[in-house]
């Protein structure tokens, strides 16, 4: 019997083939069944206009056989078959797809659209040889009197001869290689390892793939005794949840998918399921997670949804389907339209890829923009777990996000509980003009500060700011609905009257030199100090001026390499109703210099900032008090 040489490829392309195009070797058997899949469809099309051939789908199986001893893996089919001819066409010239031809041909012909060919490109079949030295295909097609051969041992050629074979259709026998030092071939003979590949890569094919399995069960007339079990096994789930109507599915089965497939104890905080048609079709399953995964804050994280085509996963974690903001969101999308590459593993073309990502973005602000109406409580829970991620999401990209996320943000604020920045601006009086809020470690703290009792007293409300990014997301807004934001902690925001700003003014004038001095005492540590009639019954605070608040001062500073020239421009800020102000005027430049240290470290401790000698802070204190 003669050998044949392939006829389009060399045997550097098949080297490519086998050890370039593929990702991961694991996939082999996603390719084998995908085409044992295409080949079942096809007679099941058949069937469908042709009474003489008996098909239904439930008797339509692919069956998977392992031999240790062998070191074989067999994958079987009950479809279409291949002559001969079709073996040399299809096996003997790569990058020929029989499946995607069987489809155009038969284009418009009733039944076809149920037809979901996953083969386009007449490689995946070489996959094989990544993980087998000899490749056997036996194959028997519809309607022909005799089976064939197809065996290769790979890029030096291959054969084909008759051989015997009593039903329709095709056995592919994997010669499976010898371990190396490098690689571990034998985990492909075991049980657990193929069941395994069939839930990652092929669960949702329409048709059972099955395998016989040996069990071990409680022995029923002997207690604490086990013995073996053998009996076939159908490996795959067939029908996606995602395909099913919603009205058809209960939220158990919801919870059960997702804890299964993500390995999660508790159910989903909410379940995205859509179907979208138009530019782009697809299925989309996406869920929320009540808690944030263990390493969703490390460099490990890999955000993503699972791709599939046809109900074949192409990809584990599509990272261009979700944007950063949405990182959180677990699920699947299931698509036809994909423009693959031939080793079905990434997007040839990124447009389809794009439309969907953007539709499932909408999608998902869509379903939080309801579940923040409809069910205040379980947005808040969501929030306090993935809000950072979404206050990011507006910060970033130059606020190139900013529009579509900013109704969906929530923060604590004086008015109790936590408001969206519509409610507050619906709650603002007429004499508002701005949306007041404030920076701290927790809302507590902030509602003590002096100047949020001041704006408070005014009848105004006050946004509690305690996660870093919130300043920086606020400022890329800007404004919300025409209003401004302002941060109370800022020395330009002033709350009084026409009559009292001048009386402040003529204050500060007065205390010119004594203010000067107070500013020299503290060495540079305060661009200016001034009174004011701003702090309510406190008597001292910072404020700063400038871009830079205090808050953001203190993010940047604990960031890496932290760049000691990003600092807020301080002011200490007196108030002038105070006794303290007349202390102040009346102390002689010893008591001075001390008042002034200590209101400055009073100060920056009520900001939540360090002070530098708290020693001092603590001997100044005593000293004055005997």
């Amino acid at each position: 019997m003669r050998k044949k040489q392939f006829k389009a490829e060399s045997k550097k392309l098949l080297d490519m083939m086998i050890n370039s195009i593929y990702t991961h070797r694991e996939i082999f058997l996603r390719e084998l069944i995908s085409n044992a899949s295409d080949a079942t469809d096809k007679l099941y099309f058949k069937s469908l206009t042709d009474s003489s051939i008996a098909s239904s789908k439930d008797d339509l199986k692919i069956r998977i056989e392992l031999d240790k001893a062998a070191r074989t893996i067999t994958i079987s089919d009950c479809g279409i078959g291949m002559t001969a001819e079709e073996l040399e066409q299809n096996l003997g010239t790569i990058a020929k797809s029989d499946s995607l031809n069987f489809k155009k041909e038969n284009e418009g012909a009733d039944g076809i659209e149920d037809v979901e060919v996953i083969g386009q490109f007449g490689v995946g079949f070489y996959s094989s040889f990544m993980v087998a030295d000899k490749v056997e295909v036996i194959s028997k097609a519809l309607g022909g009197e005799t089976a064939n051969k197809w065996t290769s041992e790979g890029a030096d050629g291959y054969t084909v001869e008759p051989c015997e074979r009593e039903k329709t259709g095709t056995t592919v026998i994997l010669h499976i290689k010898e371990n190396t030092e490098n690689d571990d071939f034998d985990q492909y003979l075991e049980q657990y390892k193929i069941e395994e590949l069939v839930k990652k890569y092929s669960d949702y094919i329409r048709y059972p793939i099955v395998m016989e399995m040996t069990s071990q069960v409680p022995d029923p007339d002997n207690e604490g005794e086990y013995i073996t079990e053998v009996g076939d096994e159908t490996l795959n789930s067939m029908v996606p949840l995602w395909r099913k109507s919603k009205s058809e599915i209960k939220d158990e089965e919801y919870n059960d998918f997702y804890k299964q497939k993500f390995y999660d104890y508790n159910d989903p905080a909410l379940v995205i399921h859509s179907k979208t048609e138009g530019q782009a079709t697809f299925d989309a399953l996406m869920f929320i997670p009540k808690n944030a995964p263990m390493d969703f804050y490390s460099k490990d994280y890999e955000k993503g949804l699972a791709l599939y085509s046809n109900g074949v996963m192409i990809m584990e974690k599509c990272a261009d389907l979700l944007p950063d903001y949405f990182s959180f969101v677990k699920g699947l999308v299931d698509s036809a339209d994909l423009s693959l590459n031939i080793s079905r593993e990434i997007l040839q073309h990124d447009h389809q890829l794009k439309i969907i990502a953007k539709a499932i973005d909408r999608k998902i602000k869509s379903e939080l923009a309801k579940l923040l109406k409809n069910d205040r409580e379980k947005y808040e829970e969501f929030f306090k777990t993935f809000g950072v991620q979404m206050k990011w999401g507006v910060y970033a990209d130059y606020g190139m996000n900013k529009d579509g996320l900013k109704d969906l943000l929530i923060f604590k604020s004086s008015n109790s509980g936590y408001t969206t920045l519509k409610e507050y601006k619906e709650r603002m009086a007429d004499s508002q003009d701005k949306i007041y809020y404030a920076c701290g470690d927790n809302e507590e703290k902030i509602a003590l500060l002096p100047q949020c009792e001041a704006v408070k007293e005014k009848g105004f409300e006050v946004l509690y700011f305690t996660d870093d990014v919130d300043e920086f997301a606020i400022q890329m807004l800007m404004e919300y609905d025409g209003k401004q934001f302002a941060n109370i902690l800022k020395d330009d925001v002033d709350l009084s009257t026409d009559a009292e700003k001048e009386a402040t003014q003529k204050k500060n004038e007065e205390a010119k030199d004594l203010l000067e001095k107070m500013k020299d005492i503290l060495s540079g540590e305060v661009t200016s100090v001034k009174f004011t009639n701003n702090l309510g019954s406190h008597a001292v605070s910072l404020s700063a001026e400038g871009y830079v608040s205090l808050e953001m001062a203190k993010v940047f500073s604990q960031m890496p390499g932290a760049n000691e020239g990003v600092k807020a421009q301080l002011v200490l800020e007196i108030n002038s109703s105070h006794p303290i102000a007349q202390k102040l005027k009346d102390a002689d430049d010893e008591k001075l210099s001390k008042y002034t240290k200590i209101l400055y470290n009073q100060a920056r401790l009520i900001a939540g900032l360090s002070i530098d000698n708290p020693t001092e802070l603590a001997d100044s204190i005593v000293e004055l008090m005997i």
